[in-house]
This record gives C-alpha cells, sequence and structure tokens, in this order.
C-alpha cells in the first residue's frame, strides 16, 4: 500500500478470497471514511478472487464513486470482470498511471472509456 498526499495506491498480489479480503475490505472503508481521492486498488499480480472479493469491490464502488479505480486486472480478473459483467460496473483502467490521472467522471473501461459497445 502506498499513500500519497493525493491517492491511495493498494497493489495486491496472490489469491482473494473469503479468508483473506478482509485487509482490502478494511483499507478501502478507511478510506471512504477518510474521503481519500483517488483510491487505486493494483490488481496486476491478483491470482485470484472469488465472490466475497466481488462483494467488497462493489460495496466500496458505492462508497467512493468514481474515487476507486481497479487498475491492471491480471488476466484471471480480467476474465471474470467480464464474464460477470463488472468490467461494465466498476472503474477498470489499463494501468496504475492510467487510473491516477483519470479525471473524476472518467467513463468506466478497461481502454479509460474510449470501448464501443
Amino acid at each position: 500500500m502506498w499513500q500519497g498526499r493525493d491517492a491511495l495506491i493498494v497493489a495486491i498480489t496472490g489469491d482473494l478470497d473469503v479468508d483473506n479480503v478482509v485487509p482490502l475490505d478494511t483499507i478501502l472503508s478507511e478510506a471512504a471514511e477518510g474521503g481519500i481521492s483517488p483510491v487505486v486498488v493494483d490488481l496486476s499480480a491478483a491470482t485470484f478472487a472469488d465472490s466475497t472479493t466481488v462483494n467488497v469491490l462493489l460495496q466500496a464502488h458505492t462508497a467512493l464513486g468514481p474515487a476507486l479505480r481497479l487498475a491492471s486486472p491480471s488476466a484471471v480478473l480480467e476474465r471474470l470482470f467480464t464474464i460477470t459483467g463488472l468490467d461494465t460496473v466498476l472503474p477498470l483502467f489499463a494501468s496504475v498511471t492510467e487510473a491516477l490521472e483519470a479525471e473524476p467522471s472518467a467513463p468506466l473501461g478497461t481502454d479509460g472509456g474510449d470501448r464501443e459497445d
């Protein structure tokens, strides 16, 4: 985890499941309560996510709104988001840099919103 003056970056490694997603939930909840913006979750090294993780991310999205930005989803998570349709709901960005540079109201999508549906 890295926190600067204007952003919080949380790097996830390994599996995210019911047994170990609580720290992420805590960090995201505290960020929402503290008004930190943006909050970037780097998912490039995540190897697995279960429904508990999806729930945590959806709750964080509700609490943080456009301040929550998911960056660099690993192939496994990108597939999960696509299959479940979460790629149209959660704010996904191709990289941490892109997530940090995005406008607060930037359209969603792994390509920064240039996607045509």
